[in-house]
Parts: C-alpha cells; structure tokens; sequence
C-alpha cells in the first residue's frame, strides 16, 4: 500500500506519516527529495529556496517531477508519501493501482497556534500573515506551487486533527482499517455531480440517449435537466422515436431523434425560467454535446463541460469549445454506443 498524506500547514501531516512508520510503513516526503538537491548545490535549506526549486524542477520536467522521483525508490513494501501539494504530483502517484490519498484537516486558528509554538524563523508570524500566505498556497499560483484546495477535492479520505493526539491517534487507526479494507473512496466534485446526472438520467424518456445534465458552481446545484419531449407533448417511452435522416457534406447519412429537448437544453431553459444565472458555471453530462446545445452553452458563459464518455459525432463541439475557451474533460475516452447510432 502506498498511503499519500497532503494537507494545509500544521494539520498534522507529519504526526500521521511519523505514525504510520512507527506501523512499519517506509517514508518518502516530497519535500525531503527537494532538501537533498539543495545541499548538493550547498544552498541554505530554507521554505524560500524550497518552494524556488520546486517551481524550477516543475518547469523544466513537469508537475509531477517530485512524484516521479519517489516512486523511483518505492519498492515491495508499504509506503507513505507526504509533503503533496500539487495534482500533477497525485495524478503521477495515482499511476499506481496501490496509491490511496488522505488530506488532513483542521481549522485554521489551530493550525496556526501550532505553528507559533514550532518557533521557525520564516514563519508567518501574525494571524493576518498566516490567512495570506495560506490564501496561496490553498489555490496555486504565484511563488507557490500548492494548491491544497484541488488536493482535498481528489483525496480518497478526509481525516481530522483538531482534538487531541490521543483522538488523531485513533482516527488514523480507522483511516488505515478502512484504507486497508477499500471500503471507503471518497467522490471528487466531478464525480459526485457526475453520479448526479446518472440518477438524473433515469427521469429520460427517449431510451436512445436517456441522458442527464447537471449544471453546477462553488459545489452547488444550479439547474438540472434530462433528455424528453417539450412539456405537454407525448413522449419517445409513449409513441416511439421520431427519426430524421441527415446527409452530410462527406456523405454520410446519420440518424437523429427530433421529438426530444436534449438533456444540456432543459437544464438551461430551468435555470432561465427560474432566473438563476449560470454564468462561469460547470456543465455534467452524458458525452460531448451535439452542435446545438454547444452553442447554448458558450452563449450561456458556462466556462467548463465533464463528459462522461465522448459522442460520435461531437468532433465539431470539440472545436467550438476549444475557440470558445471553455474547458471540456471527459471521464472515459471512448465513446457512447445506442440504438439506430
């Protein structure tokens, strides 16, 4: 088992790893890889020179340079990864099927009152400094390499130290039970929302697509919408499809169900009826979006689309997007197979 520990300053990140090898657990800190190559070049081992030549080494041989380096030196044996703060660092440790990720917590007053008791000289030394410099390091950008904030989002458990060492003890009893076991994997955003719009999908009426959409922002939802006739008309479940041929300028002739309000069109016509502006929004569906509703949606300044799968004719969205700016990601590249396709 490779267990990999990330978190905001002063949760507790240390403490954990330091348990776990006292569990027999081999240790590899992230930061540790970063110490040594600043004394080869007899630099000061400082967060300063640390944090530049993260930002140097991420550079020049990709975000999850650091990662790379550690699985290097992992063996047949159970290790613990800390010091993470980036998700090129995750997505490289992730390569491994034996990799589960933890982010540790705890509120921000706590974690600072245990910074001022470490006494390290180029800490922060006010709560103001502290709010600041975290304000940074929680969503990247800057001089700082961490984004802690799209860390917590990809961690597989949440653990929380703001009790006692005796309670945070006994919690990681539990998280290594459980991790052990595989019986807890924590969502992302994208997944939850994702799972959303397959329970949503159930509502569909027209069994070629029986697809759903969820439109989302600052982990709420907006507006949802799945693929059916327009209100008050008889549905494909009802009556059957209403199939039109479409020949294309290469030939090709493609089949398409008209009598249906797509999935992606619904969940915008819900949130303009009930006035909700989905403005810098995220979109959830099925697969790629057909040309119409790609075009609702950049005209909607919804700035990203999750796919679950690819559609076979979703080529031209995929450029209108990429013009357009707005971020398109899929969970599986392979595209959606159904009847009369």
């Amino acid at each position: 088992m490779i267990i990999g520990v990330t978190g905001k300053v002063c949760s507790g990140k240390d403490t954990l790893a330091n348990f776990l090898e006292r569990r027999g657990f081999k240790h590899i800190s992230l930061s540790d890889i970063l110490r040594e190559e600043l004394r080869k070049q007899k630099k000061p081992v400082t967060r300063e020179n640390l944090m530049k030549l993260g930002n140097e080494l991420r550079k020049k041989h990709g975000s999850g340079v650091l990662a790379r380096k550690a699985l290097e030196k992992i063996k047949e044996e159970d290790y613990v990864v800390s010091s993470i703060g980036t998700i090129g660092e995750i997505k490289e440790l992730q390569k491994s099927e034996k990799f589960k990720l933890v982010f540790v917590t705890a509120k921000q007053k706590k974690r600072f009152e245990r910074m001022r008791k470490r006494k390290r000289e180029d800490d922060p030394q006010t709560l103001k400094e502290f709010k600041e410099k975290e304000k940074i390091e929680s969503t990247g950008g800057k001089e700082s390499y961490r984004e802690f904030d799209k860390c917590k989002e990809k961690a597989d458990m949440i653990i929380t130290n703001d009790k006692t060492q005796k309670d945070f003890k006994k919690r990681i009893e539990q998280m290594l039970v459980n991790l052990k076991k595989g019986e807890y994997k924590r969502p992302s955003w994208d997944e939850y929302f994702m799972e959303v719009t397959r329970t949503i999908a159930k509502r569909a009426t027209c069994n070629r697509g029986r697809s759903g959409c969820v439109i989302a922002k600052d982990k709420q939802i907006l507006a949802t919408g799945y693929v059916g006739s327009p209100k008050g008309l008889l549905h494909c479940d009802e009556v059957g499809h209403d199939m039109r041929q479409v020949i294309h300028e290469d030939g090709e002739i493609s089949q398409h169900c008209v009598r249906t309000v797509h999935a992606e069109q619904n969940a915008i016509c819900q949130a303009a009826k009930q006035g909700v502006s989905i403005k810098d929004a995220t979109l959830y569906c099925k697969m790629t979006p057909c040309r119409t509703c790609a075009m609702l949606i950049i005209n909607s300044s919804i700035k990203k689309v999750v796919c679950e799968k690819k559609y076979h004719a979703g080529a031209e969205s995929e450029a209108m997007f990429k013009k357009a700016g707005i971020k398109l990601e899929f969970f599986k590249e392979e595209v959606e197979h159904y009847e009369n396709q």
